[in-house]
């Protein structure tokens, strides 16, 4: 938003931007929940694979997950680009790490493989987070169970937080990948936010920008959320365009009209690009 606009409305900063702490994340109390037993899960030394529909919140519950843990227990390695090959993967492992990788395949699974051992020793605890895992290559997800299958004194080495897509459950449900499956030791769904949690998000949002009093009407908050679908990434593109066509319009109060103006215009944009 322009600092016109910001002004018209009293705002310090844009609300609806992606530039937040992790300790400024909101998170509505059944992602709370889900954050407390993705906690719980991780301190088991157990794998996780975790679900959503585009937009629900998966990277801000890993972000809250990271802000989480303590961090004199656990290393924590974020690999965003799930479409990698087998010794790409593991090159990067070795560079999140902070390995020196090798040539061949064969030797980066190795260093791996021992620099785990080593944070064992440590007492330190490996947790991989791979996202859109939906993308993973059928190879890659094979040689996720050998990565899984390393344990010491009956306790995993490692632990993997698989998140994407609905489909991967799918996926991994499939004879090729039973095996992986059968590693993964809880399943989480993060559902979309309800029309109560989108008026308690935009109200958060609105306040981590300096303004308490009401911008939206209740009408324009169900319209917000019923076009968005829950998707909080569609909620905060929503309300920042609506927002720009009320103060165009010089209306403080955005209405269900601004909204339902902004919602057509990118819906027109969209299909056109």
């Amino acid at each position: 938003m322009r600092s016109s606009e910001l002004g018209f409305f009293g705002l310090r900063t844009a609300p609806f931007s992606k530039e937040l702490d992790d300790a400024e994340l909101w998170l509505p109390t059944s992602k709370q929940v889900l954050v407390d037993d993705l906690e719980a899960a991780l301190l088991e030394r157990a794998s996780v694979l975790l679900v959503g529909e585009p937009g629900v919140g998966k990277t801000c519950v890993l972000r809250a997950l990271r802000h989480r843990l303590p961090q004199a227990g656990f290393r924590l390695t974020y690999c965003h680009n799930a479409t990698l090959g087998r010794r790409d993967f593991y090159r990067y492992l070795c560079h999140a790490l902070g390995l020196q990788p090798t040539s061949s395949a064969a030797n980066l699974f190795l260093a791996v493989e021992r620099h785990v051992h080593e944070l064992r020793r440590d007492q330190v605890h490996p947790v991989f987070l791979l996202d859109e895992a939906h993308l993973l290559h059928p190879d890659m997800m094979a040689h996720l169970h050998i990565l899984l299958n390393h344990e010491w004194d009956s306790r995993a080495l490692l632990s993997i937080v698989l998140v994407g897509l609905p489909e991967l459950e799918g996926r991994m449900a499939l004879r090729s990948h039973r095996s992986l499956l059968t590693r993964i030791h809880h399943r989480f769904m993060i559902e979309p936010a309800t029309v109560e949690d989108t008026a308690e998000y935009v109200a958060f949002r609105l306040k981590g920008a300096g303004v308490e009093h009401e911008l939206f009407s209740r009408e324009s908050l169900a319209a917000l959320h019923e076009l968005a679908s829950g998707s909080l990434r569609e909620i905060d593109r929503l309300a920042s365009a609506a927002m720009r066509e009320s103060a165009r319009r010089k209306r403080k109060l955005v209405d269900r009209d601004a909204v339902a103006r902004v919602a057509e215009t990118l819906t027109l944009a969209s299909s056109l690009g």
